[in-house]
């Protein structure tokens, strides 16, 4: 495994590498990133892993300290994967240039997670950009957990490079709660809390098929979840999973749910 520091190490490292699959992420490895290197390793000739917690795509810089690190733990994830690469730029590595014009997202896109964190994925995209334009791989592979940041990411990078990116599965654990980094910020309590909820909302969604009037139940429900689980919700919206429009319909919808735990935020889409 190469670890690569810098720009120079990267061009010299992947410079004749024909099929390259590339993993981007901010670290505090789990079971979920684990699946997407091992998905990559299957389907690509070797493998480029990114860590870089991306100080641009934070609302405060408060959120940006206190995000998990553990770069130890991480590399030696990677050994036993047998990971090819691994690029830990610095700031500076990533934002050598500045940008021509700004990123910005188009109207129909300011939803969910956009429309409550003003600036997140326009900083999520531009260091997608600038990675990719880096490392120029085949195939990137990100997790649907962030269902709308995949979206986004997807449809700006395949219309700028030859790169294809890659949906992947999320990875949940035995109580269909989803793996993140953040899930780390929280005590036992507070994950058993987060389970409850997340079970509650599978158990809602099966009772929302051949209903009529779905974004009334929607609305209610999300009165409920704030006293039942003590917890803050953000959103809670169904939307159709190919182009994030609201749907009325469970047929390929999914609900999509924003909510803080004391001030811990936590996303899924079921």
């Amino acid at each position: 495994m190469k670890i690569l520091l810098n720009n120079n190490d990267l061009n010299e490292a992947i410079n004749n590498v024909s099929k390259l699959g590339f993993v981007p992420t901010m670290g505090s490895f789990h079971k979920g990133h684990i699946s997407l290197i091992k998905k990559s390793k299957k389907e690509c000739n070797k493998t480029i892993v990114s860590i870089f917690v991306n100080p641009s795509q934070f609302n405060s810089k408060k959120d940006f300290d206190k995000y998990p690190r553990n770069i130890k733990k991480d590399l030696s994830i990677l050994r036993d994967l047998k990971v090819n690469f691994v690029y830990l730029p610095s700031k500076k590595n990533v934002y050598h240039s500045k940008r021509s014009s700004k990123i910005k997202l188009n109207k129909k896109d300011q939803i969910l997670c956009a429309k409550f964190r003003k600036g997140h994925f326009e900083g999520v995209i531009d260091v997608m950009d600038r990675l990719t334009n880096l490392i120029k791989p085949s195939k990137i592979f990100m997790g649907e957990k962030d269902m709308q940041q995949l979206y986004l990411v997807k449809n700006y990078i395949e219309k700028r490079y030859k790169s294809k990116v890659v949906p992947c599965q999320t990875i949940r654990d035995k109580r269909r709660f989803a793996l993140s980094s953040r899930n780390l910020l929280l005590n036992n309590k507070q994950i058993k809390k987060a389970r409850n909820l997340i079970n509650h909302i599978f158990k809602f969604k099966n009772r929302l098929k051949n209903k009529k009037n779905i974004l009334k139940l929607l609305q209610q429900k999300r009165s409920d979840l704030n006293k039942l689980f003590d917890v803050k919700v953000e959103y809670l919206e169904l939307r159709n999973f190919k182009n994030l429009k609201i749907s009325s319909k469970t047929k390929n919808s999914k609900i999509f749910i924003a909510y803080f735990i004391n001030k811990v935020r936590l996303i899924d889409n079921i």
